[in-house]
């Protein structure tokens, strides 16, 4: 089956399940991007070990109140004692009110009495969960981040084409659909957007106007790849608040996974922080599904080249988003550039190195005026066109 196509992580997450308890393991990130299958796939490789395994949701309906966690926990130590270790999967446990005190006051227990629980929890608010566990559950945890699916992983598991991975994105549950674009559109919206906003970013904090937050949402993906400054976000939305408003609502988004705002790069992080985001989808699939509804179907999107070139531009972005994402941090370090009219699309600094990229989709060679003066600012950049008249974009998404 396709959709048991084994992520890059998965040698290396069996392996710390192998090992005698040592960290709590967490697997972070969006929903529909293989955490759950992946922890199945995990425990499928230890079945003729001896360790017994407990998996849990914390997503379905009926919890019992504030000792259901504990009752699993308690259910898992059975299953060591007789095993000698068990393997316990905690999923969405960031649902539940005040998780991280009680996972660590059982994780404790455990510690001071000599039980192998290897706890591991999942969540699809990456935010939250990075939030939750570095508040309580400092030195005892260990992060595996799992981003969306790659053109290479989309390629590999459905014989997607580049072109076809730029329009839809990368959602594994939604790659059979993709025939049938306007059930694929529909299943976007509903089981992933949708769910991702009332499930899991209404859950960060407290949200005045959700349906401002939604078109929030919208707005972003109908201007991803464009800087826009939060008066001109206003201008765009009805009932728009202010500015704070504004910022707190993409930031929400963004712990989730969906959408950010890169801020210009400047070398100092008080004017990045102060400058206008440009706008970025973290799945070009949001942009596709958005398109659909408007009537823009692939082949139309692909033919009308202005169009075509955001929907690039927004794809290089998110690829880039996501390999930060794997080798980084919860906030990838992914910037833009703008000064006197002139601009860089990415700026990534990496360790003592500053890359510069430029996306080209047309058929004739693009102006690179761009780069030329950020080079002049920052003479140590080094500059890369993606795309036409540079590095050829299928070598680019393919290359590690």
């Amino acid at each position: 089956m396709p959709l048991q196509i084994q992520r890059a992580a998965l040698p290396a997450f069996v392996e710390r399940l192998r090992e005698p308890r040592r960290l709590l393991q967490v697997l972070a990130g969006p929903r529909q991007v293989g955490k759950t299958t992946l922890v199945r796939q995990a425990l499928a490789a230890l079945a003729d070990e001896r360790i017994a395994q407990h998996s849990v949701s914390a997503d379905s309906p009926g919890l019992q109140g504030a000792s259901w966690l504990a009752t699993q926990w308690e259910t898992a130590r059975g299953l060591a004692a007789q095993a000698g270790a068990c393997v316990l999967v905690l999923d969405e446990v960031q649902k539940l009110p005040g998780w991280t005190e009680e996972v660590k006051r059982l994780w404790d227990e455990d510690t001071a009495a000599g039980r192998d629980v290897r706890a591991v929890v999942l969540g699809s608010a990456p935010l939250l969960i990075a939030r939750g566990l570095t508040e309580s559950m400092a030195g005892r945890f260990e992060i595996t981040r799992l981003g969306h699916w790659r053109y290479t992983e989309m390629r590999e598991a459905f014989d997607f084409t580049l072109e076809q991975y730029i329009f839809f994105g990368g959602y594994p549950g939604a790659a059979p659909l993709v025939h049938d674009e306007t059930r694929w559109a529909a299943y976007i919206r509903d089981a992933l957007i949708e769910t991702t906003i009332s499930k899991d970013v209404l859950l960060m904090a407290p949200v005045q106007k959700p349906a401002l937050l939604r078109r929030l949402f919208d707005l972003a993906c109908r201007y991803s790849g464009q800087m826009l400054s939060y008066q001109k976000m206003m201008g765009q939305l009805a009932d728009a608040g202010n500015t704070t408003t504004l910022a707190h609502y993409l930031q929400l988004l963004e712990g989730a996974g969906m959408v950010c705002g890169l801020q210009k790069y400047s070398g100092q992080a008080l004017r990045q922080r102060a400058s206008s985001p440009k706008l970025q989808v973290y799945n070009t699939a949001l942009m596709g599904a958005l398109a659909v509804a408007e009537g823009w179907g692939f082949a139309q999107l692909r033919a009308t080249p202005e169009q075509w070139g955001r929907l690039v531009e927004s794809a290089v972005g998110a690829e880039l988003l996501a390999r930060r994402l794997t080798h980084s941090s919860t906030q990838p370090a992914l910037y833009y550039w703008h000064e006197a009219g002139r601009e860089v699309d990415y700026v990534l600094p990496d360790g003592r190195e500053l890359f510069a990229l430029e996306v080209k989709s047309g058929r004739q060679r693009g102006n690179v005026s761009g780069l030329d003066a950020f080079r002049t600012a920052y003479p140590a950049a080094r500059p890369l066109v993606v795309g036409t008249g540079g590095l050829d974009l299928h070598h680019w998404f393919t290359t590690p």
